[in-house]
Parts: structure tokens; sequence; C-alpha cells
């Protein structure tokens, strides 16, 4: 089974005055996901960004997939949440659900959203295999390619072993990678087996945000129709 390229524009790089337009410009360059970065100040990560009053704001605007990725302590809390804000998709992390994976993906499903999971880089990709071959597993792994929290981080290519580890044991898992994507860094994520690409100043900073989409799209099918 070949997984489709998803181009997923980081809404944390735009212009958050104005983000139902923002991300209507997105679309309409041809991303297939919007990815929220959902920060809670300290919990997890040093930084705080949005929560799901502004999803449930930018749902009354757009029918996009809301890949939403939560860098909290405490994602159980959000579900109800975030599933009433109109999200599309719910990324919680491994590090902070040892103990209750289990319930936080049925509870996510049960709230129409798609469960995925994330680690930053500090953590062994074996730790989300459980996951993914639970009664209940998650659809979407998310490798962090930086340390979760800021934008505008270099890409850390030591990652890739992560991604084509994934790759060769779960061939038609979603995976997606998130941290300094751009022009100079696709080939590498896309050679190791990512499909699915977040990429926020490199969109958002780019003259022509179209082309940038369109190529970050054409590297992972040139891998996938080469394998």
């Amino acid at each position: 089974m070949v997984v489709e390229a998803k181009i997923a524009p980081s809404m944390l790089s735009s212009d958050f005055a104005n983000l139902a337009s923002e991300a209507r410009r997105m679309l309409d360059c041809g991303a297939d996901w919007l990815h929220m970065d959902i920060m809670v100040c300290w919990h997890f990560v040093p930084n705080l960004t949005i929560g799901a009053p502004v999803i449930e704001s930018l749902r009354k605007h757009t029918d996009a997939y809301l890949d939403c990725h939560l860098m909290v302590t405490n994602p159980l809390d959000y579900v109800d949440p975030m599933g009433k804000a109109g999200a599309s998709g719910f990324t919680f992390h491994v590090e902070v659900t040892k103990e209750n994976w289990q319930e936080v993906v049925q509870k996510i499903k049960s709230k129409g959203m798609r469960p995925g999971v994330a680690l930053r880089p500090g953590t062994p990709i074996e730790e989300v295999y459980p996951l993914i071959e639970g009664e209940v597993p998650v659809e979407m792994v998310l490798v962090m390619t930086v340390e979760p929290g800021f934008g505008g981080q270099k890409f850390m290519h030591d990652m890739m072993d992560k991604v084509r580890t994934l790759r060769a044991k779960y061939p038609s898992l979603d995976i997606e990678v998130d941290g300094g994507l751009a022009p100079s860094t696709i080939e590498a994520a896309a050679s190791a087996g990512a499909n699915c690409i977040v990429a926020g100043s490199s969109v958002f900073g780019a003259p022509e945000p179209a082309q940038v989409i369109s190529l970050l799209r054409k590297a992972v099918e040139e891998v996938q129709k080469a394998t």
C-alpha cells in the first residue's frame, strides 16, 4: 500500500491576526492539511500558542483537515474540548501517556478525531510500537525533527533513522515529520519514508508558497514511485 503525500503548513508561522485568510491562502496554494500546534506554557513545552477556542473559531471558516499537535502534559483533558471545537486529527506525545495511552486513543476516536502519537528527538522509537500495534491503534506517528516548542529551528538529520525504522516496520503507516522541513531538507525526509510533511517558515516565508508546497509534495511522490 502506497501512503499518500500530505503537505501541512504549520499555522504557527502564519499571521495569527488573519488566521482564517491565512488558512484559505494555504489551501489555495495546494496544502492538504493545516497543522495546528497546541501548547500550554510550561506544560511539556515552555511556550504558549492556541487552544480549542481558536480551533473552534477557525473551523467556522474552513472545512480543511485540522491536524492538531498537542504539546501538553495531560492530553486526556483536551480531547473533549478539541473534539467539540472541530479538530480533525489529535496527536499527543508518547512521553506523557505511558500509563493511559489506550484510554486516550479510544476517547479521541469516540469524538470523531484521528489519533496520532508524537515523540520528541530524545525518545527511542521503540516507545511508539505498542501504540501502533494496540487493539485500538494510533493512525499516525509524528517524528519531531526539532525540539518541540518553537518554530524556525534547524532540522535534525539523525532523526531520519527513526523514520526509516518506522517505514520498514509499518509500510502503510502515515509518518509525519515536523521541524526544519524545507526544500533543502525534504529529500532526506522523503527518502527516509516520511509522507506527511509539516512546514512552517519555509512555506509562509517564501515569495511563492505554492511552489514550495508543490516541491515538498513532488519529493515525497518521487520517492514513492521509485520504491
